[in-house]
């Protein structure tokens, strides 16, 4: 925009202001004095290219499949492939889940992904004293390599994807689906799938954990190896900010601390002695897609620029595959209510146009009743063909980044990326993000913005239909997945068998090889594989790393 045609645009938008909006507000008041995005950036009337004014199209926006990718990481997005649709499924048995999994790939899912029940995610075996009462809660109890057989019967690992969200016991669950596609009689070269194993945002924000930071990103490191080096279609790290928004992080938040972690990352492959671009491309994102449609979308947007600046300027990669930002979305859990139930299938459409306008690769969404319990197959399939109406019904799929060129877009992408850069420069200055996380940094900023928000809710600057506004004293019952008190008796009983069965002298063995490795310094994740084909436990093998690093207690934070 010339300089001359930009100062007649502000003297007539100045204009408009004084004449037009201030006659029209004298009959027609606003709303609110002050309109904020929900995670408080603020919101003005009207936006328009003075607002983008020093934006350069080439180097700030480009094209899809060039950088800086902010239109996009493939040239022609979703006229060429529609984004994989993988509902999140784990609940009590092996086998409950696996009849799960088939009926989803029935219903037209592209892709799996595996929820695990609390003493997996913990590394507990499930006859642990921990463990009592939450075997199969809250996701699928894997114990042993046998459960995981059991999960993945029938399912040939070469013709499906599958998301594990695994993060302090990654590499053991990662070992057992490598011993599974081997028995599968699959080349492992060809199969494809992600374990989340972002042990950084465990101790920002879900606080799953086994060991402590530093010893927990070697086994990381570890794994990033190993992973690199033998399973070329797989994502060995799936950099999580979903569970950094769960925790009451703001959007901004959400993107600079899950950029960080990736740094941190990208560093520990890169002090293992592997070239950036050997382990970069296979490198994936995990964001939460929140209720406030376009600062999701600009989060997306300015996510992509952002991480291929960091890749190209600050790693120095060559391959433009490394410059790519790869993610899976989740609808917000969070943003779902126990009250009035069926307003969550509106919420979740919403945030699941806004992660397809945003350029998703990968997309869950929520079930209506998952404030509640597990999702009942009723309400997954709802959510599985919320998903399908967008892509086959909307038209949204059939053009690139619609929405790239809008005043509003552009600028809140902008706004959103400025704001993250402030962090990710703190973070910086503290050392990095492990150094930033053993501080309590990340934690106490979202701790306090949770704290902003919930304030806001409670003086109704900002409102939840049917929580603060549009409340109904009648509550609508709706169907709810209830488990099997019995699954915990079954599960402990196969576990029981199998340790009695096994080769105890080769499992004593594989875990006294383990504990070398990890004294010694060796990568852990042939032993680990080696452990788990010998039948040891998930908790046996997380009892060694305790033994060897030492268990975690997180410090006060205030």
């Amino acid at each position: 925009m010339e300089e001359r045609e930009g100062e007649q645009l502000m003297a007539e938008t100045e204009r408009w202001e004084r004449e037009t909006v201030r006659r029209w507000i004298e009959q027609v008041p606003e709303r609110a004095e002050r309109f904020s995005t929900i995670s408080d950036l603020e919101i003005k009337r009207l936006y328009g290219p003075w607002d983008i004014a020093g934006t350069d199209y080439l180097r700030d926006i480009g094209y899809p499949g060039e950088y800086p990718f902010t239109r996009g990481i493939h040239a022609t997005m979703y006229r060429g492939r529609l984004w994989t649709m993988r509902q999140f499924a784990g609940f009590g048995t092996a086998e409950d889940t696996n009849r799960r999994f088939r009926y989803l790939l029935e219903q037209g899912q592209t892709g799996l992904s595996v929820a695990f029940d609390m003493p997996t995610l913990m590394g507990y075996d499930s006859d642990h004293p921990r463990a009592l009462g939450e075997v199969g809660r809250e996701g699928v109890a894997v114990d042993t390599l046998e459960d995981m057989k059991i999960l993945f019967d029938g399912i040939p690992l070469d013709q499906v994807t599958t998301s594990m969200t695994i993060n302090g016991p990654a590499a053991v669950l990662l070992a057992m689906y490598v011993a599974v596609a081997e028995e599968q009689g699959i080349p492992l070269d060809r199969i494809g799938g992600t374990t989340q194993t972002d042990i950084l945002k465990e101790f920002i924000a879900q606080k799953e954990w086994i060991v402590p930071p530093r010893p927990s990103m070697r086994i990381v490191q570890d794994m990033l190896v190993w992973s690199t080096r033998n399973l070329p279609k797989w994502n060995p790290i799936s950099i999580s900010g979903y569970h950094i928004r769960e925790a009451g992080a703001t959007a901004v938040q959400e993107l600079a601390f899950t950029l960080a972690d990736g740094i941190a990352y990208v560093q520990a492959g890169i002090e293992a002695g592997m070239d950036v671009d050997e382990f970069a491309p296979r490198l994936s994102f995990f964001f939460d897609c929140h209720i406030d449609f376009f600062e999701e979308i600009a989060k997306f947007r300015a996510a992509r620029r952002m991480w291929a600046k960091i890749m190209r300027e600050r790693f120095q990669a060559k391959n433009p595959r490394s410059w790519w930002l790869r993610f899976h979305t989740q609808t917000a859990g969070v943003s779902l209510t126990a009250q009035q139930p069926l307003n969550n299938i509106a919420r979740v459409a919403i945030q699941a146009l806004a992660a397809v306008l945003g350029g998703t690769q990968s997309l869950h969404t929520n079930s209506m009743d998952e404030t509640y319990a597990l999702p009942t197959e009723e309400a997954v399939t709802v959510a599985l063909r919320t998903q399908q109406i967008i892509a086959y019904e909307t038209g949204v799929a059939n053009t690139i980044d619609p929405l790239g060129g809008s005043y509003f877009v552009e600028a809140l992408t902008n706004k959103v990326e400025e704001e993250a850069w402030r962090y990710i420069h703190r973070i910086d200055e503290m050392g990095g993000m492990l150094a930033a996380v053993e501080m309590g940094y990340p934690q106490r900023e979202i701790a306090e913005a949770s704290y902003r928000y919930q304030q806001q809710l409670e003086r109704r600057e900002k409102f939840i239909v049917g929580v603060n506004i549009f409340r109904s004293e009648e509550e609508v019952p709706i169907p709810i997945l209830k488990i099997d008190p019995d699954v915990e008796r079954r599960q402990v009983e196969r576990l029981r068998r199998i340790r009695s069965n096994r080769n105890a002298r080769r499992a004593e063995s594989a875990l006294k090889d383990l504990r070398h490795a990890l004294e010694v310094g060796e990568n852990c994740m042939p032993y680990i594989l080696e452990a788990v084909k010998a039948y040891c436990t998930l908790g046996e093998i997380c009892d060694v790393l305790r033994a060897v690093f030492g268990e975690y207690r997180e410090p006060v934070i205030i």
